[in-house]
């Protein structure tokens, strides 16, 4: 297994946050867009799974934007593709 296969692994279990919505979302971007992403997209997305559930709610409600410029932008990508 190289190191990327190990790392998207990680990343998918990170994903799986216990409620179907977010999980749905994070599995989309990590199939979708993760390939073809920039490394501070990569990065932000990495981050964006550290932070609490109720906080990303917010941000994806619109209620909210994170400071890191690479969360953001990734949680643009989501609202946009799935009008959340």
């Amino acid at each position: 297994m190289s190191d990327s296969d190990a790392e998207l692994k990680r990343l998918r279990w990170r994903c799986r946050r216990g409620t179907r919505e977010l999980d749905q979302l994070f599995g989309w971007w990590l199939d979708e867009r993760h390939a073809a992403a920039s490394a501070e997209l990569r990065r932000g997305f990495a981050g964006l799974l550290e932070q609490q559930d109720p906080e990303i709610w917010d941000w994806l409600l619109g209620r909210g934007t994170p400071t890191d410029a690479g969360q953001a932008a990734v949680i643009d990508e989501i609202r946009t593709r799935h009008r959340v």
